[in-house]
């Protein structure tokens, strides 16, 4: 994956990235970080083992209710850098937000690290299975090895994307399998992102930030391994809070 706009490698490398992102179940082939190919040898997240012991009881285990088009929800992410706050839009994508709001409610993403980023493109975050940090806010060395490939253990129905990327967008991540996205998710950092993320037409659109992109910025800033692997994140944050409300 590219690591900005600007470097000598395609935005399309990036956006490659991206479509093994979401709902994978880690293969004995699997690298230790998403493949960038999106013929990897990935399943989709369908067949992903149920949820694992570190996600919150009461989560969602099949595919939760849509929020309907007329609805809307407030998420507040909070992180050791600072605060995040979500406008979320029923009639952008009614399943995709129905699902994230669903797993921000349960507690799912309270504690699940951003492990891909990459500056000029996106930050990614939301592996609920492999990217949920310890009592010492670190990742283990077995998840470390897999975060990125996991997922909520169901998938959910794709929809069609009914508006532009663009800074601030927040949208669900996926494999290249049809209906495929599962819990992670990724906020777009630059305008010029837009071109190769609409050439794919997939990652359901569910939403923007409305504050707090000095904070999207400072993580996407922090070191990634930099290479056409992924751009994981070499220490990466946890989102400590999810907090949803009803504007």
């Amino acid at each position: 994956m590219t690591a900005h706009p600007s470097s000598a490698r395609p935005l399309a490398l990036a956006l490659a990235g991206l479509l093994a992102l979401a709902g994978c179940s880690a293969t004995a082939s699997s690298p230790t970080i998403p493949p960038v190919d999106a013929t990897a040898t990935s399943s989709p997240a369908a067949t992903l083992p149920g949820a694992s012991s570190g996600i919150p009881a009461g989560c969602p285990t099949a595919q939760p209710a849509a929020l309907p088009a007329g609805q809307t929800r407030t998420v507040t992410v909070e992180t050791s850098k600072g605060r995040i706050v979500l406008s979320l839009a029923g009639a952008l994508s009614p399943i995709a937000v129905g699902n994230f709001v669903a797993l921000a409610s349960c507690g799912y993403y309270d504690g699940v690290v951003f492990h891909r980023l990459v500056p000029g493109f996106v930050i990614q975050g939301g592996d609920g299975q492999f990217g949920r940090v310890g009592a010492d806010g670190k990742l283990s060395a077995a998840s470390a090895a897999k975060v990125g490939t996991g997922g909520p253990g169901y998938a959910i129905q794709d929809e069609p994307v009914t508006t532009k990327y663009s800074r601030g967008v927040v949208a669900m991540a996926r494999t290249s399998a049809p209906n495929s996205v599962g819990s992670q998710f990724f906020i777009v950092l630059d305008d010029a992102a837009a071109t190769a993320l609409a050439q794919a037409n997939t990652y359901q659109i569910i939403g923007k930030v409305v504050t707090g992109m000095d904070v999207v910025d400072a993580i996407a800033a922090m070191p990634n391994a930099g290479d056409a692997a992924g751009n994981a994140a070499v220490d990466p944050l946890p989102m400590t809070k999810l907090t949803v409300s009803t504007p």
